[in-house]
């Protein structure tokens, strides 16, 4: 499973005072940490804060699409301090041929989506030791 950083960020348009937009980067206010099992990958999407039924997970080909749009009406404040966003956000991740992507799931928990991505069994990569030179 690959991070396809091309495909990463969707811009959030917000009108600024003189009329400019301005891009946020969808990467800040989405982290991201992937593990390996046995039986699968597990990514855990940090975004706390978010409602869960505003979140879309899409697998077209052999990319998997996380999605979340805020709900309309949504609160912005003029903020006198803002490190942190709850904005829409969406992540692309190109999946390799182990991952069983008709058993993906993903649950949202305590402001964490966990996605478990299941790996077909005898499919895995065989891994490789590359020396350095």
């Amino acid at each position: 499973m690959y991070y396809n950083q091309s495909c990463a960020a969707k811009g959030n348009h917000s009108g600024n005072r003189q009329g400019r937009h301005l891009f946020i980067r969808s990467m800040q206010r989405a982290a991201v940490n992937i593990y390996k099992t046995d039986t699968s990958f597990e990514m855990l999407v940090f975004a706390p804060g978010r409602i869960k039924e505003n979140f879309s997970l899409n697998v077209k080909g052999n990319e998997l699409t996380i999605t979340y749009t805020p709900p309309e009406g949504f609160p912005r404040p003029e903020w006198i301090l803002r490190e942190y966003s709850r904005g829409g956000f969406v992540r692309t991740f190109t999946l390799n041929d182990s991952i069983d992507t008709s058993g993906i799931s993903a649950k949202y928990v305590d402001g964490v989506l966990q996605v478990s991505l299941p790996v077909i069994a005898g499919k895995e990569a065989a891994s490789q030791v590359i020396k350095v030179s």
